[in-house]
């Protein structure tokens, strides 16, 4: 069973790898992982660092350039999808199929040519903000009552036009509501979960998940530990299995994907290498979602849309021919 992760912090890692002067990051320090998690791609991510010592502009110049550095450099075992048919390609050639990503877009400021610009370099995903209050958007660590600005909602009309995944995960529930009411196809929330079953700002109420099924978007679910439960013995990969039921239970298989957030590789002092559950610590252990889920009694064609089918059909639906 082959497995789409929904947000990984990939070029992140490689932008500040390359500032120290390594090369072909993805092939030393992720792709042996993948491949023992049957992990075929995923929605590769450029995060900017919140940092008032770095200029966000001079950094996201980082940040691109590093990315189209490894993938030129690593041609061999990238899809970059771009457009519909790129993901089933990628399949049949046995490469990385990533969706190109951006998780806030604090750095572009007021100037939405930046989107243009991105989208000719190959993304085709972005977030309006990473919890924080910006020129066009505000994250669950801002205002509750401020959402999207007028900008804000010029950007999401211009990446529908465009042909760009808008995804929710980090925007507060004004901003949420926001994009939902301003947009017309199918948007995601990469990694979030329910709060229902774990009361955390970062997660979703059963009224926002609807609200994406109803776009036909996916939801797709998070392994960070703390959004799988507050309580520490109940978070485990079975109830991290549970998020992904309760989300079942209210729209059905289709809106429900995988979207891991391993990060424990970007924490060189170790400190933080249990932000994920036991037995679901990394990438390479990405199957033992697939286990499970055959445990509880799901059939294989279900499992498959969970793993990767799902977040194949968004790419099919909002990218261009």
């Amino acid at each position: 069973m082959k497995i789409f992760d929904g947000h990984a912090d990939i070029w992140y890692d490689v932008a500040q790898k390359r500032k120290n002067g390594e090369e072909n990051i993805v092939k030393k320090y992720h792709l042996d992982r993948f491949r023992a998690g049957n992990v075929m791609g995923g929605i590769f991510i450029a995060y900017l660092e919140h940092n008032d010592e770095l200029d966000d502009e001079k950094e996201m110049f980082h940040l691109i350039n590093s990315t189209i550095h490894e993938i030129k450099s690593n041609s061999e075992i990238f899809n970059i999808i771009k457009r519909k048919g790129d993901f089933n390609r990628g399949i049949v050639e046995e490469k990385l199929n990533v969706i190109m990503g951006v998780e806030g877009l604090r750095a572009i400021g007021s100037n939405l040519d930046w989107l243009d610009t991105l989208y000719e370099l190959g993304f085709r995903h972005a977030s309006l903000t990473w919890n924080e209050e910006n020129d066009l958007a505000t994250g669950v660590a801002g205002d509750e009552s401020r959402g999207l600005t007028p900008l804000g909602i010029e950007a999401i009309k211009k990446m529908e036009k465009l042909g760009m995944i808008i995804d929710v995960s980090h925007t507060n529930e004004k901003s949420f509501w926001d994009i939902y009411n301003n947009t017309s196809k199918p948007f995601i929330a990469s990694h979030s979960n329910a709060k229902a079953l774990c009361n955390h700002r970062r997660n979703l109420t059963d009224e926002q998940i609807k609200a994406i099924a109803s776009r036909d978007g996916v939801i797709g679910v998070n392994a960070y530990k703390h959004f799988i439960s507050l309580d520490s013995h109940n978070q485990t990969l079975e109830r991290f299995v549970d998020h992904i039921e309760h989300i079942i239970s209210l729209v059905g298989i289709r809106h429900v994907a995988l979207g891991f957030d391993f990060c424990e590789y970007l924490y060189t002092d170790k400190k933080e290498e249990d932000i994920n559950p036991k037995g679901l610590e990394n990438a390479s252990k990405a199957m033992g979602i697939i286990k499970e889920l055959a445990r509880r009694g799901y059939e294989e064609s279900d499992i498959r849309k969970i793993a990767f089918e799902n977040f194949m059909r968004i790419a099919e639906t909002v990218l261009e021919d």
